[in-house]
């Protein structure tokens, strides 16, 4: 999980155009569709949908997608930008441990086995 190009998209109707957050969801859903599609067509055609888990992500997609939208709908607009916010800040954190955890660690873990590896 990352920060997509939809994230980036509802930050620049919502702040640049001034865009209601529902109407800016509501855009970048729009835009999502098509990219959808081609993944599946290309994922169809390589072999690499796996039947069972497709039909349990569908089902509780659906199902939360429905719930969410309900809730979003009559929920302030205020509120809902925070929590937008507040969304983007933890993908943010994770993305930062996760360069960490990968880059930073790894390299120094490289690193000191060099140094065990020139001493023996």
């Amino acid at each position: 999980m990352g920060m997509g190009g939809g994230t980036i998209l509802i930050l620049l109707l919502s702040i640049f155009l001034k865009l209601d957050q529902h109407i800016a969801q509501g855009v970048n859903l729009i835009f999502y569709i098509p990219t959808a599609i081609t993944s599946v067509i290309v994922s169809l055609k390589n072999k690499n949908i796996l039947w069972k888990e497709v039909i349990v992500v569908i089902v509780v997609g659906v199902i939360s997608a429905a719930f969410s939208a309900q809730i979003s709908s009559k929920m302030n607009v205020i509120i809902l930008r925070k929590l937008f916010g507040a969304f983007l800040i933890g993908i943010a954190i994770y993305e930062i441990y996760s360069w960490y955890k990968t880059y930073i660690k790894e390299k120094n873990t490289h690193t000191n086995h060099n140094k065990n590896i020139r001493r023996i």
